[in-house]
């Protein structure tokens, strides 16, 4: 991972290339806890699920509209959630083998990993209150 997450506390830019185990990034300026969003891919895919937090995986594709409804209720997950959960985004169409290995046959579908195990799915447009209800029992 080498992603560059924006505080929301002072707004301050962070380039994250690898969180230590039982850790969550946090902003270099101002310790605030970020928004731990990023992209996935099949070699990193075994890596990403494993955190201190719970994992929402959210596989999708850039031609996909409800993929596309998706992507901000997610952003807006991660952001308020920050130090929580880890958002990880997996393009379908550039990682068959991650998709493959759940059995992805539509999408958006949203995995959710704690301890580095799947503990729940759901297919579709999930609104952010339902889905903010079912990670609540992880979170």
């Amino acid at each position: 991972m080498n992603d560059v997450l924006l505080c929301p506390v002072c707004h301050s830019k962070n380039r994250v290339r690898q969180v230590p185990g039982g850790q969550v990034p946090v902003c270099a300026r101002c310790q605030a806890a970020l928004p731990w969003l990023h992209d996935g891919t099949d070699a990193t895919f075994a890596d990403d699920i494993q955190a201190s937090v719970p994992v929402l995986v959210d596989f999708w594709a850039p031609w996909c509209g409800p993929c596309r409804v998706m992507g901000p209720v997610l952003e807006e997950i991660a952001r308020e959630q920050a130090g929580k959960i880890r958002v990880v985004k997996v393009n379908v169409d550039e990682n068959p083998r991650s998709a493959g290995q759940f059995e992805i046959r539509s999408i958006p579908t949203l995995l959710l990993f704690h301890g580095g195990k799947q503990v729940d799915s759901m297919v579709g447009v999930v609104q952010k209150p339902a889905l903010l209800q079912r990670l609540a029992a992880y979170v």
